[in-house]
């Protein structure tokens, strides 16, 4: 699965940024998606997800400000993100696994396809 995140940019503190993650040739169908994100000498940290029964779990950090949905086809998954403050700047990726268990699901280890990054930096 190749997957394209985009959206990332500059915005100040208290904007609305909203990332996208397309899968290339197939949809999310049967795929537990999330984000992820990297602070520069942090390790990659859980931001959210949608198991693939449709349970969802979010990071406390990002609970109430960001909210992960698909398109209707489910061949684009966004990641709206309101309210942002400077703790969020980071590189952001998204990921999908097919076979994780649900307690997995903040577990960068356990998903096997990968976005390449987008950068968003918020500046307070």
């Amino acid at each position: 699965v190749q997957l394209q995140a985009s959206g990332g940019g500059l915005v100040q503190a208290g904007d609305s940024l909203r990332l996208s993650c397309a899968a290339s040739g197939r949809t999310f169908r049967g795929y537990t998606v999330a984000w992820f994100r990297q602070a520069p000498g942090k390790e990659r940290e859980f931001v959210g997800a949608i198991f693939r029964s449709g349970g969802v779990s979010y990071a406390d950090s990002v609970k109430g400000r960001f909210t992960i949905s698909f398109d209707n086809a489910r061949i684009t998954m966004y990641l709206q993100m309101d309210n942002l403050k400077p703790e969020d700047t980071a590189v952001y990726y998204c990921a999908v696994d097919r076979n994780l268990i649900y307690s997995s699901i903040g577990n960068a280890g356990q998903y096997d396809y990968w976005g390449q990054g987008t950068q968003v930096t918020v500046s307070s």
